[in-house]
């Protein structure tokens, strides 16, 4: 018989060059792990042919499940499945918990921060954080003054994107605490890894995620109004336009409640029903994934279709919880992050466990100067967006962007602040035929109600595009299986 004399397929990590960045599975800079370093063996021993073909089926089975995300932009594909690598990204038993402890004690600190601005406000007063950034913020809402919420938590399902810089050091990027999204893809993605890699993830100890939706459950029924022994919990969502629909779809039947859009909802003396075939059904609590101004017509945006005529009475008199609680927007706005570190030493008495990155708020004259002399080596963010819009990265920008960006600068400086640009880590990506590095971030998610818990994995969202820092998924980002060790 005549030997094949096509060449062999080449192993995984042939050629595979880090450009020397920190590699956080090939080029850890001398911090060894027995975990990481058995992963990397067994990844090791696959070839791209192998890993193209499951990557074929894990797409494929991405699109049956209807695992989608939307994009307004392009009327003609509406719906998207998030690009999907089945290289893992594993974090260290150790670096985990250091981050675990970061991110909560973050938490603490933003959950006392809104308490005292809607109280008695004594770090404006200290001059901990100045008075105009909070009150002046378009997220501060003054009909929360002197509401006192269920367990003093005002942030019960937090965000926090984290980086790591040429060190591998952990940096808290910004926090989301509003509406966050993305934690549907976090166990999803692990779901696919045990289909479609089971010899690669096999006899690892690995923390798990799926119990995420009872422990959302656990939560929201902790913060119920006093004296509901078993709470009714909703899901409020905007509705099937909404580029989320599936993650409320998904946490909906993970937490064994009911999704609803404002339209099943109504107010009658001060509490919330749910309408049913079988008539009106008192509601308790309220995951609610809709923004602010949309929640209320009769409070808030009289043009709202969204929302549910009352509701805000209700959650004042305290017959209804709402998670995340009105007003949480002022903890993640962009410019007060710079403050963070301050907040967590005035209230908590601690050092941040987590590093940040240097900020300056365009709003003060100096910062403003700075940023405008220095855009092109600089990141410009706006301090109310997200999902990377609105922003420039000054090295990667053309001349005339960056001139068109400082008139932005000169006409609204209170609207932006900037960043150094980051050497961000890496990790190993399919890239067709070959492995590429790619830059990623990190989103682990806090739950908080009488106490806090933090999922042991998180979002890793990955750049497509080579020598992008760009990782959000309506900029094109892609996402990985996030491999926390148990042990």
């Amino acid at each position: 018989m005549a030997k094949d004399s096509s060449p062999s397929p080449a192993s995984l990590f042939e050629g595979y060059q880090t450009g020397g960045f920190y590699c956080e599975l090939t080029n850890r800079g001398g911090q060894a792990d027995p975990a990481i370093d058995l992963v990397l063996q067994r990844l090791s021993r696959m070839t791209t042919r192998d890993l193209r073909e499951r990557a074929h089926a894990a797409e494929i089975e991405l699109y049956n499940l209807g695992i989608t995300f939307t994009v307004y932009t392009e009327r003609t594909a509406i719906d998207r499945i998030l690009p999907f690598d089945l290289i893992p990204r594993v974090i260290a038993h150790a670096e985990w918990q250091r981050l675990e402890r970061g991110i909560r004690q973050r938490v603490a600190a933003l959950n006392r921060f809104l308490w005292d601005i809607y109280h008695d406000q004594k770090a404006l007063a200290d001059g901990v954080i100045p008075r105009d950034l909070v009150l002046g913020n378009p997220n501060f809402r003054q009909e929360m003054i002197g509401f006192d919420p269920p367990c003093g938590t005002y942030v019960h399902i937090a965000g926090t994107d984290v980086v790591r810089d040429e060190t591998g050091n952990f940096l808290v990027l910004e926090d989301n605490v509003r509406t966050p999204s993305g934690v549907s893809y976090v166990i999803e993605n692990r779901r696919m890894m045990r289909r479609v890699m089971p010899d690669l993830i096999d006899d690892l100890d690995l923390a798990p995620v799926e119990e995420y939706g009872m422990a959302l459950r656990r939560i929201l029924g902790e913060v119920a109004p006093e004296g509901i022994n078993d709470p009714e919990i909703v899901l409020l969502s905007p509705g099937t336009y909404n580029s989320a629909y599936f993650e409320h779809v998904f946490l909906a039947r993970e937490m064994g409640a009911t999704l609803v859009e404002g339209r099943d909802l109504v107010v009658s003396d001060d509490r919330v029903f749910m309408r049913t075939i079988a008539g009106l059904k008192p509601v308790h609590t309220i995951y609610r994934r809709i923004d602010d101004a949309f929640l209320d017509p009769e409070a808030f945006r009289p043009d709202s279709m969204l929302g549910v005529p009352g509701l805000f009475r209700a959650y004042r008199a305290g017959n209804v919880t709402l998670a995340n609680a009105v007003g949480t927007g002022v903890a993640d706005d962009k410019a007060v992050y710079a403050y963070v570190p301050r907040l967590i030493r005035y209230y908590l008495g601690e050092d941040p466990v987590l590093d940040t990155i240097e900020t300056h708020i365009c709003a003060e004259p100096e910062a403003l100067a700075y940023t405008l002399d220095n855009i092109e080596n600089l990141v410009v963010k706006p301090v109310g967006e997200s999902g990377g819009y609105g922003m420039i990265i000054g090295p990667h920008a053309t001349p005339a962007e960056r001139e068109a960006f400082r008139e932005k600068l000169r006409n609204d400086p209170s609207n932006y602040i900037s960043q150094p640009v980051l050497k961000l880590s890496t990790t190993p990506i399919l890239c067709g035929d070959t492995i590429s590095p790619r830059h990623v971030d990190l989103r682990p998610f806090t739950l908080t109600g009488e106490s806090s818990w933090t999922l042991p994995g998180a979002l890793s969202r990955v750049a497509i595009r080579a020598g992008s820092l760009v990782v959000n998924s309506s900029q094109g980002g892609g996402s990985k299986d996030t491999w926390v060790m148990a042990s």
